[in-house]
């Protein structure tokens, strides 16, 4: 048992991997549509490139939505209107006209019988308002809108709209009536009395209108025809159009609508997870083979699974809710993020095993594999110093240039016209632009989640302004300027062999933090002239140098630097021998352990530390030299590098002996510069 919890325990970083990579697998299988899939791809206007294709089973063509809009509109201007008419309102219009009528004042010239007969003829023109009725609003109905008139729920008549009297007609009505009549002398007083008394009788029954509406709506058939099992639906090379290609939407419509049953669910479930653990165990084998240090890591292993099934997770939130806007999500915030904190190569990669995953869950996944590869591999080689505001901004503005360029060739590819350009989609592509700028803020949050160390971080912590590097300056001035030094000549270094120079700048400005606990037991900061290593022996003063490995790495992690910039700080020395000291001891005893004048280590195990490595022994050594020439110069590089690479130093850096050649020629060149002759002024 003990030997079975032994082994559990060496391997538990590999078994942290399969689960994450199990996990991982079975989450995005879960979030991939339970829906069948059409297994052929084809284009208007192109040939079927398949071989013959039969119908497998029964199935419905289904009309397109624009014959849907043209029936539907049809439905809606032919469709009858039902009114209401109270019948109550005549009678009582009636008794209100003969009240108004005898309060009236007429002129005195007027005869009873005149005054009757303009009576009489006032209960007329009633009569012929209401023989139709009158409306209680304008509708917007056309002339010949068909209308029935209801009487307590029950059809009375049929009629155009415009038999009807509306509002807007009242008046033309009545004053060309009261004008027959010759009643001019108090015509304004008669045409009151009929708007006093006047109200509209048909109002329009919305909910039977409504309700018969839906009901001839509802009618409407959503297909036209149906195609029998094993009927030839289209021939290899056959042009892909009119009728044919309504069918096959109609078809590729049936799989995608088609849920998963019992029968085949597990089947389509396994086959599923074998494609994404797949596509998965390609990446896991590429960083096994390419990215050994981040497969080793499991932190960084997590982060990068956590980006794929994050893509993938607002992929299929997007399709659930809206497929139309699927080129909103912005992907290639994937490569930028993976680049910021790795590299380029291993940024594409990832996407590109991302985009075919979302293969799965996108309608024209060819299209959109096509659009979202491109637009990662121009983010890799666009995006450069991310930390640079301007630099991303451009970046975007070319990946948003791509996406319209090539969306644009697709559409005229499959339309073969422009005509009816989906202008819309354009914005969603400046939309998912404008979102890949969230990158930046994204970074900030991973580097707190994950205690990974992007160049913006590194851009921070470069600045010699900062808290713990002013600390430095004031505790260990001759310090400070040996790592600006050291700084200035490790990048040049890592320039010239491709390696991270941010990175291996920013460690060296931070590499001797530890000098800071006892600046005065380091040459560069003695400037009384006396040395407290006289008072101490070999051993002590040995140890003291020693110690300032152990002490920067407790003041860098009591300010929070990163771990990667910590590395630096353990391994700059190596396990290197404090050499004086040593040499000292030595002469005075023959006898002595060796392992008290070596540095804990470890040694440098990345380009970075190698040439950080590099450049503090030749920066440090340079100060002892007497009269420097090209020559001196040349010999003491060449000694110094020899010597570590002879003592193993290097064993674990993956660096090659043609990079140290040329870091070597760069330390010549700078070392000369800093040391060339000038001329003598005259006094």
């Amino acid at each position: 048992m003990k030997d079975f919890i032994n082994k559990l325990y060496k391997n538990h970083s590999l078994i942290y991997k399969a689960l994450l990579f199990v996990s991982t697998t079975f989450l995005i299988v879960y979030l991939f549509p339970k829906s069948g899939k059409f297994k052929y791809s084809f284009e208007k206007g192109k040939p079927w490139q398949s071989e013959n294709l039969y119908a497998p089973f029964d199935f419905a063509i289904k009309k397109t939505d624009a014959e849907l809009q043209i029936e539907r509109k049809s439905i809606n201007d032919n469709a009858i209107s039902y009114f209401d008419l109270d019948t109550t309102v005549v009678s009582a219009i009636r008794l209100e006209f003969q009240s108004q009528f005898n309060v009236l004042t007429f002129s005195d010239s007027l005869s009873i019988i005149d005054i009757d007969g303009i009576y009489n003829k006032g209960l007329q023109i009633l009569n012929n308002l209401y023989a139709t009725g009158i409306l209680d609003k304008e509708y917007n109905y056309t002339a010949d809108k068909q209308i029935v008139i209801l009487v307590n729920r029950t059809q009375r008549t049929t009629t155009n709209y415009s038999n009807i009297i509306s509002q807007n007609d009242i008046r033309v009505l009545l004053e060309g009536q009261i004008n027959n009549l010759g009643v001019s002398d108090f015509k304004s007083q008669y045409l009151s009395l009929f708007f006093d008394v006047i109200k509209p009788n048909i109002s329009l029954n919305k909910s039977l209108t409504d309700n018969s509406l839906q009901e001839e709506l509802d009618k409407i058939s959503l297909v036209r025809g149906s195609i029998e099992r094993e009927t030839l639906i289209i021939s290899k090379g056959e042009v892909v159009e009119g009728n044919k290609f309504k069918i096959l939407k109609s078809l590729e419509s049936e799989y995608q609508s088609q849920v998963w049953s019992e029968a085949n669910y597990n089947w389509i479930l396994g086959a599923y997870t074998l494609l994404v653990a797949l596509a998965l165990l390609m990446l896991l084998l590429f960083l096994r083979k390419y990215r050994l240090d981040v497969f080793i890591n499991n932190t960084k292993v997590t982060f990068i699974f956590f980006n794929i099934l994050l893509m993938v997770f607002l992929t299929t939130l997007v399709v659930n809710y809206n497929s139309s806007y699927i080129y909103v999500v912005p992907l290639c915030i994937l490569p930028l993020v993976l680049k910021a904190f790795f590299d380029a190569r291993l940024g594409l990669f990832t996407h590109v095993i991302t985009v075919l995953l979302l293969g799965f869950v996108v309608s024209n996944n060819y299209e959109y594999m096509f659009l979202q590869i491109i637009a990662g591999i121009v983010t890799i080689l666009t995006v450069s110093e991310l930390y640079k505001r301007a630099n991303l901004f451009i970046s975007v503005g070319q990946i948003t240039l791509i996406y319209i360029v090539a969306y644009f060739a697709f559409f005229v590819i499959h339309e073969g016209s422009v005509e009816n350009l989906k202008w819309e989609t354009f914005v969603l592509f400046v939309l998912c632009g404008l979102a890949t700028l969230f990158v930046q803020p994204l970074i900030y949050a991973y580097e707190k989640m994950f205690g990974l160390v992007s160049d913006v971080s590194l851009l921070e912590l470069s600045d010699t302004n900062s808290k713990l590097l002013k600390e430095l300056s004031n505790k260990a001035p001759g310090t400070f300027h040996h790592s600006l030094n050291v700084a200035n000549l490790a990048e040049a270094s890592a320039n010239e062999i491709g390696a991270n120079a941010m990175l291996v700048r920013v460690g060296a400005l931070y590499h001797d933090i530890g000098k800071m606990k006892n600046p005065t037991y380091f040459t560069e900061n003695q400037s009384t002239g006396i040395n407290p290593h006289d008072e101490l022996s070999s051993k002590e003063s040995a140890s003291t140098i020693i110690n300032h490995v152990i002490d920067g790495i407790e003041i860098a992690k009591k300010n929070n630097l990163p771990d990667r910039l910590i590395d630096f700080i353990r391994t700059h020395h190596g396990t290197s021998l404090v050499y004086y000291f040593y040499s000292k001891e030595k002469n005075l005893e023959a006898d002595i352990n060796i392992t008290d004048f070596m540095y804990p280590g470890p040694r440098p195990f990345s380009k970075e530390t190698a040439i950080l490595m590099m450049c503090d022994s030749v920066e440090a050594a340079s100060k002892s030299l007497k009269e420097p020439t090209s020559a001196k110069i040349d010999v003491f590089v060449e000694s110094i590098i020899s010597k570590q690479i002879e003592s193993d130093q290097f064993l674990n850096a993956n660096i090659t002996f043609k990079e140290i050649q040329s870091i070597k020629k760069v330390l010549k060149h700078k070392l000369a510069n800093i040391y060339h002759l000038r001329i003598e002024y005259p006094e």
